[in-house]
């Protein structure tokens, strides 16, 4: 069999031959507690760097920092069909899945416990699965397990449109082994957004890529010290 490579056929994506950094800014929590409601303005929100690729974006991410965690934002526009989630299924759920490394270690292609996966879903728990859920879920070839992350530590709030749905989410501080934006200010992070109908999104490189366990493949987000309360 032979295989035909076309000149605008790249053997890499491009994404895959850079290490991809942006700026991350600061919002205070007076507690560990999802804002009610939570607004995280345009300057918040995160590039989307598989564009690249040319790969269309289906889904806008804000996020932000603090002492008491990381925020996120996502908008999911263009859906025809309902989501399916399941809190006990996460990896086959339609969602967001995020990639945390408190200590950005880019030298590693195992983690170890700084190195965190969690999945945020817009659906899947409560009664008639209909409630949002955050679940942590041990990296593939981890070397070694950051702390639990207490009951809690991950919440999850959504709505439903017609054509999509908003997740907000906390990520506690309590649930990120390693946790300390004064001595670290730059964080490992990646993300990986699955839907069933509109395909999947990332922040770099995309699953083609052994992205879910390789922390050496994530890009980087550095804590600013300016921002909102």
């Amino acid at each position: 069999m032979s295989v035909v490579i076309r000149d605008d056929d790249p053997l890499l994506a491009p994404t895959f031959l850079f290490r991809f950094s942006a700026p991350l800014r600061r919002y205070d929590l007076t507690t560990e507690k999802l804002p009610t409601p939570l607004q995280l303005g345009e300057e918040y929100r995160l590039p989307n760097f598989a564009e690249l690729e040319g790969r269309p974006a289906f889904a806008e991410l804000r996020a932000a920092w603090g002492p008491r965690g990381l925020l996120l934002q996502l908008w999911v526009r263009g859906k025809r069909q309902s989501v399916w989630c399941r809190e006990s299924r996460p990896e086959d759920s339609d969602g967001l899945q995020v990639l945390i490394d408190t200590r950005d270690t880019k030298s590693i292609h195992r983690a170890g416990r700084f190195q965190h996966s969690f999945y945020l879903l817009p659906q899947g728990s409560g009664r008639g699965f209909g409630e949002g859920a955050g679940v942590p879920m041990a990296i593939p070839r981890c070397r070694e397990l950051p702390a639990p992350a207490p009951t809690g530590s991950l919440q999850v709030r959504s709505r439903q449109f017609d054509d999509g749905y908003q997740l907000d989410a906390l990520v506690a501080a309590s649930a990120l082994t390693g946790w300390d934006p004064e001595q670290h200010a730059r964080i490992g992070f990646s993300y990986l957004l699955r839907d069933r109908e509109l395909g999947h999104q990332a922040f770099t490189i995309g699953d083609e890529f052994p992205v879910t366990s390789d922390p050496s493949l994530w890009g980087s987000l550095d804590l600013l010290k300016d921002g909102a309360t």
